[in-house]
């Protein structure tokens, strides 16, 4: 599913994890990842989006398959791998008592990596939490909490980041300033791969998405691409009278009523040769169908989201 790139700093071939009950999370999962690139994996709970990270990220063992960090086998040279990446999980995992510095220090030298204080205090700088240096963690806000695991998550400099469900618990405030954090670690050369429910999330960020349905990937474009591909548009003509059903003479356009009769609505694929508004706008005149406003509505990722779906599971 995914597209082969010279430029991957991840390489994900036939990755498959199957548990002793007989549960296949993964299938086959072939993914590349972009250095440089935000990258979005969406998929309903269940999908297999966590277990792929934790694969990656070493947490998870795969029943087969190989993970390429940068060239090198995330297995067989798992110090590498380690080094490279970083992982925000989902869950807030901290010492309550612990200070926020204390926190991110500790983590830090976890990996190996030298005390380096002045580094430490540039990454709390940057996530806005200097002033909260000294705070235990018990004290935060779930916002301020999920700032610390990003910190937690940077602290050994990764060029990695995996961001599980990042904006889970956080207003709509801390999720715009969480983007433009995720931009801003983009802008410095950090690659980012992200599972989100949020597709508005994915849709304002990801430069790529990737569609993940019971363990199968069924959809990695890039998101322009993507929308471009599968988007579909929407006819809307907003009736003069309200109608009780769809009048004989549409069948062909197969079109719906909404809003109580008083919008008549056609889905068309905008990049076909023949859309069908054309010749469905002069049967409406013909048959005496007056409306006083027409507009058009471009298909968002979460309509073309449902729709991959959907049409994975009827398959």
């Amino acid at each position: 599913m995914s597209e082969a790139t010279g430029d991957a700093v991840l390489s994900i071939r036939g990755l498959r994890k199957a548990y002793a009950s007989g549960t296949e999370a993964l299938n086959s999962i072939d993914l590349d990842i972009r250095r440089g690139e935000i990258f979005a994996l969406l998929g309903p709970n269940g999908a297999g989006k966590t277990t792929l990270i934790n694969i990656v990220c070493g947490i998870v063992t795969a029943s087969g398959g190989t993970v390429l960090v940068d060239g090198k086998d995330h297995a067989a040279d798992y110090r590498h791998a380690r080094s490279r990446i970083g992982l925000v999980p989902q869950e807030l995992t901290t010492d309550a008592f612990e200070s926020v510095l204390s926190t991110v220090s500790f983590s830090r030298g976890l990996f190996g990596k030298r005390r380096d204080p002045a580094m430490i205090e540039r990454l709390l700088r940057r996530l806005s939490l200097w002033d909260k240096r000294g705070s235990k963690m018990m004290e935060l806000s779930g916002g301020m909490k999920r700032r610390v695991m990003i910190a937690k998550a940077l602290s050994h400099e990764p060029d990695i980041l995996f961001l599980d469900e990042p904006s889970a618990g956080v207003d709509v405030e801390l999720r715009r300033d969480m983007w433009g954090l995720v931009r801003q670690l983009r802008s410095e050369g950090t690659t980012i791969i992200l599972t989100t429910h949020y597709i508005e999330e994915a849709e304002e960020m990801a430069d790529r998405v990737g569609v993940i349905s019971r363990g199968e990937l069924i959809a990695a474009e890039d998101k322009a691409v993507l929308m471009r591909k599968l988007g579909r548009k929407t006819l809307k003509l907003t009736l003069a009278e309200a109608m009780a059903e769809v009048p004989p003479g549409l069948e062909e356009w197969d079109p719906t009523l909404e809003d109580d009769g008083h919008v008549l609505s056609y889905k068309f694929d905008a990049n076909a040769d023949r859309t069908g508004v054309p010749s469905l706008l002069r049967r409406v005149s013909d048959l005496g169908i007056g409306f006083k406003d027409l507009s058009t509505r471009q298909s968002s990722l979460e309509d073309i989201f449902v729709g991959l779906v959907h049409e994975e599971r009827a398959s």
